[in-house]
């Protein structure tokens, strides 16, 4: 992450929850369907199946064959199929249907990925799902008249990080109750000018000017450029589910997700295995009283099996029986999404089903972003140092979290060219004070005179504390690139931590925290999985089911 630390004090805007009265998961709920025969358990086994129902399904008439629907794009859209010989005409109708809008309202961008040596590059989608209540269809779900107009609030947010090789993908989730930085936005509508906020909940960034800002803020946070983003709002989310014939979810024992004082989701149902389609999946993805411990992180693990279960149903067994299911189909997810306008028609969503569909079901793995709670306020959240920083490491290097990637490659080299030693100009940075330690003393002039004996005698310390979990050497401008470089090798710094950030004006080396002391970088393994604290699950994992918390259940 670019910054550990967390700063700013002072009031903070209230922000309503959506399990709060008058947001979406006002609405009640009911008991989402009987535990039938052949679901599965709270424990995850399968129940047998009976023999009435199997002579029932005998006496049936054979079903026609059907054709297997292939995915798009994780939970918050679905595939675009059955347009190719359905004519130009209704193609640039489905075009008409998505909604487009600027990829990235910042002043800056994170740099892209360097390919590695097949020319293979990773690909990185920011999935957003608004709460706005702007339509009839949203307004209907939930909410007051008085939502109209307000500006909405991004509650989910995942980046999904798809390997450059293809082999596997990686999502991250960041509770919408974090406390990060906001950067500076401006709105491509209205030209207005957000300016940015020190400390903000990370849900209010869509509300900044668009979807646009909140992808400024994760490559602000992370470091990583992002390729695309794609959001749906509660109607989306509705539509959606619906027109895949519902996903399953399992709980452990029944819930109803209501409080005495009107809170929760409205979400009821019996434990075990239950296909939820309309508002139920809905409430399901919104559900934080209830799941867990009652916080936003069993929220985020919640969303995390349903985006596993719906992709597992798209592969396995969604099925379109006639080309009319398959336009309606392709009109509902076509309806559903706003994405950036490099993403804006059919064919470039087909393509991306395309990368997403080559990684197999056991390469997805589902992370939360490792938070703690915040010191002036426990029913907020902030990043985890150490740990909220190697789970992001681990995906701007391009490592899988499962732990089943194949040894490091050789390092990628810039072609620029480094300049002699003594004519390379390098500021020294004190980034040790991270996780509540307190920054080595001068460390940044002992790093410093290390350069100098190393034939850098244009280094100089800076008296900036940037607190940094990982030693980091930055520069501006693609013509430093190889002065960088040259700089992290003589000091014994992976390549892979040298990074292009308009945030200095020149060579820049931020020593951080895993190097405290010593003249050269410790050389140590790199990690190679994710951390516990970003409760990891895979996407294989068919037995996965919700704990109930105490107090929501029933029955």
């Amino acid at each position: 992450m670019t910054r550990s630390s967390v700063r700013g004090e002072g009031a903070l805007p209230h922000t309503r929850r959506g399990d709060e009265p008058g947001g979406a998961g006002e609405a009640q709920g009911t008991d989402g369907g009987r535990h039938k025969e052949g679901s599965r358990s709270p424990s995850g086994d399968r129940e047998p199946q009976g023999g009435s129902r199997r002579r029932k399904a005998e006496s049936r008439p054979p079903r026609p064959k059907r054709r297997i629907l292939r995915w798009s794009a994780m939970t918050l859209t679905v595939v675009i199929l059955g347009t190719a010989g359905a004519g130009y005409l209704y193609y640039e109708h489905l075009n008409s249907n998505i909604k487009k809008d600027k990829l990235n309202l910042g002043d800056d961008a994170a740099p892209k990925a360097t390919a590695n040596a097949a020319g293979q590059s990773p690909l990185n989608i920011l999935m957003i799902g608004s709460d706005s209540r702007n339509t009839a269809e949203d307004l209907k779900l939930g909410g007051s008249k008085g939502d109209v107009g307000r500006p909405p609030l991004a509650d989910v947010q995942m980046l999904v990080h798809v390997s450059a090789d293809r082999s596997n993908m990686s999502v991250v989730s960041l509770p919408r109750d974090t406390m990060i930085s906001i950067p500076k936005c401006t709105d491509p509508h209205t030209h207005k000018v957000y300016e940015p906020l020190s400390l903000s909940m990370a849900n209010e960034s869509l509300g900044r000017g668009g979807p646009g800002c909140t992808v400024a803020t994760w490559e602000k946070l992370t470091d990583i450029h992002i390729d695309h983003f794609m959001m749906v709002d509660f109607s989306g989310v509705v539509s959606m589910a619906d027109a895949i014939g519902g996903v399953p979810v399992c709980v452990r024992k029944n819930v109803y997700s209501h409080t005495s004082d009107g809170h929760g989701s409205g979400l009821k149902l019996k434990a075990g295995t239950t296909p939820v389609k309309g508002k139920q999946a809905l409430q399901w993805l919104r559900t934080r009283y209830g799941f867990e411990d009652g916080t936003d992180l069993g929220r985020t693990h919640a969303q995390h099996m349903y985006m596993n279960s719906m992709v597992r149903q798209l592969r396995e067994n969604a099925t379109l029986s006639n080309p009319d299911e398959m336009r309606r189909l392709a009109e509902t997810a076509t309806k559903a999404l706003t994405v950036d306008e490099g993403l804006g028609t059919v064919k470039k969503l087909y393509d991306l089903s395309e990368d997403f569909k080559r990684v197999p079901t056991k390469g997805i793995t589902m992370t939360t972003l490792p938070t703690e709670q915040w010191s002036q306020d426990h029913n907020r959240l902030v990043p985890l140092p150490g740990d909220a920083d190697q789970l992001i490491s681990m995906i701007r290097k391009d490592t899988p979290l499962n732990g089943h990637g194949t040894k490091p490659k050789a390092e990628q080299t810039s072609k620029d060219p480094a300049a002699p030693n003594g004519q390379i100009a390098v500021q020294v940075r004190n980034g040790t004070g991270v996780n509540g330690q307190a920054p080595t003393p001068q460390r940044a002039l002992a790093v410093e005179q290390a350069l100098r004996g190393k034939g850098f005698t244009q280094a100089v310390k800076d008296t900036e504390l940037t607190p940094e979990a990982e030693t980091t050497v930055l520069y501006p401008s693609a013509d430093l690139e190889g002065d960088a470089q040259a700089v992290a090798k003589a000091m014994g710094v992976p390549v892979s931590s040298v990074r292009k950030s308009t945030d200095v004006s020149g060579v820049t080396m931020i020593v951080g925290a895993d190097w405290r002391t010593g003249k050269t970088y410790p050389a140590s393994a790199q990690p190679t999985k994710a951390p516990k604290s970003a409760a990891v699950l895979s996407g294989d994992k068919e037995d996965a089911c919700m704990e109930i918390q105490q107090g929501f259940t029933w029955g």
